[in-house]
């Protein structure tokens, strides 16, 4: 009895902790907004209004702070809600996706041959950043990536996050002006009309899927880890109900906080740079998801919907949140989606490192060309190292 009071007093001492200044103003700010975009009548107060607020807050030098767990912890929600729309006629589908499967290859392909010059020649970043900020991977592991190749960390994470941002921003203007859908489909049942059974299965899918994700090294643990227990127990007949409607809103609320906060700290020369040619790239990846939408409808291998959600170049837990409030097909959005990951993620190292190779080999190349050619070395590379580091720096 005393281990389990010291543990327990552990644990309240830990969470008090957490409980800081800037994350109850981060709390309050985001509130704010989603009663501001709901008395306004704006669409997905609870995803658009606390992303506003705590974007405006942070570009205004606010110090915010984001949730720490409890905001990973509500992304299980959507792995939950993915999962539980796992069905046995989903996984009658699957073959029929292969075509359409098909088209991230090449998808991905496009977007490095554009998006890499764009940020090398253009934007003027090293060949790293340019790379890492190029791939439609998650935010986290391309920072992470680009980080232990030797690329510009903030600008990544600037970069990344302002392509989730104007995403999630784009998308719902594209989808209700481009292909005439409304964002007003139910969410999910209240939890009153869900069996406490049920909703006490979830909750434990949620947190061991999490945690024992996390554990065996998963990525995207918080989402694929929920979302891998909860289709094997939906399968089986456990589990019949999404989460309750109240959760799918708790979850919009924590991620559009979660995009705001990704600001703090901005500066002007940042936003004039990293921001602004990030904002630039996701135009041309609309315009990009918008054509293989097309290729892919035209070709009859998904409805229109359906397809732009999934070509869309967002993160998978946003993209999850606009195909529940479209009502679109979980199970199509959130293959897509997987699958692009898993191949940025897996190949976008290994083309990586042989580009670097190839850079440094062609590097060394040209200093043995000049030390023949009787060039002095210890004068002209200095100037080379200098140079690389600024570039490395910018």
């Amino acid at each position: 009895m005393t281990v389990f009071l010291a543990r327990l007093g552990k644990h309240a001492r830990a969470i008090a902790a957490g409980i800081t200044r800037a994350r109850l103003f981060t709390l309050a700010a985001a509130a704010a907004g989603t009663a501001a975009f709901a008395a306004a009548g704006l669409p997905l107060p609870f995803l658009f209004g606390p992303m506003a607020a705590c974007l405006v807050a942070a570009l205004a030098g606010a110090r915010l702070q984001g949730m720490g767990q409890v905001g990973i912890g509500a992304r299980t929600i959507l792995g939950v809600a993915v999962g539980a729309s796992v069905t046995p006629a989903v996984m009658a589908q699957l073959p029929a996706m292969a075509a359409s499967l098909a088209l991230i290859p090449l998808y991905i392909v496009a977007i490095g041959l554009i998006g890499v010059p764009f940020f090398r020649r253009v934007a003027g970043y090293d060949r790293v950043t340019a790379y890492y900020a190029a791939m439609p991977g998650g935010l986290q592991d391309m920072v992470i990536f680009g980080q232990e190749a030797g690329g510009n960390v903030r600008a990544l994470s600037l970069i990344h996050a302002t392509r989730v941002l104007v995403v999630v921003a784009l998308a719902p203007v594209i989808l209700t002006g481009l292909y005439g859908v409304g964002l007003t489909e139910a969410i999910g049942e209240p939890a009153a009309d869900i069996p406490l059974a049920e909703l006490a299965i979830m909750a434990a899918a949620a947190l061991i899927g999490w945690k024992g994700g996390e554990r065996i090294g998963l990525f995207g643990a918080s989402i694929l880890g929920p979302m891998i227990l909860t289709a094997f127990l939906a399968l089986i007949d456990v589990i019949h109900y999404r989460p309750p409607a109240e959760a799918i809103l708790a979850a919009q609320f924590f991620i559009g906080m979660g995009i705001g906060v990704h600001y703090v700290g901005v500066t002007v020369a940042e936003l004039r740079r990293d921001v602004f040619f990030g904002a630039a790239f996701v135009i041309i990846l609309a315009g990009l998801a918008i054509a293989v939408t097309a290729i892919a409808t035209f070709a009859e291998l998904a409805p229109p919907v359906e397809a732009f959600l999934a070509f869309a170049p967002g993160g998978q837990a946003e993209m999850t949140v606009l195909a529940i409030v479209v009502g679109a097909d979980l199970g199509f959005v959130i293959v897509h989606h997987l699958t692009r990951i898993i191949l940025v993620i897996t190949g976008a190292p290994l083309l990586a490192g042989k580009a670097g190779a190839q850079s440094k080999a062609g590097a060394q190349g040209k200093a043995g060309t000049q030390g023949k050619a009787g060039t002095n070395s210890e004068t002209d590379d200095p100037g080379q190292g200098g140079k690389k580091d600024e570039d490395r720096d910018s």
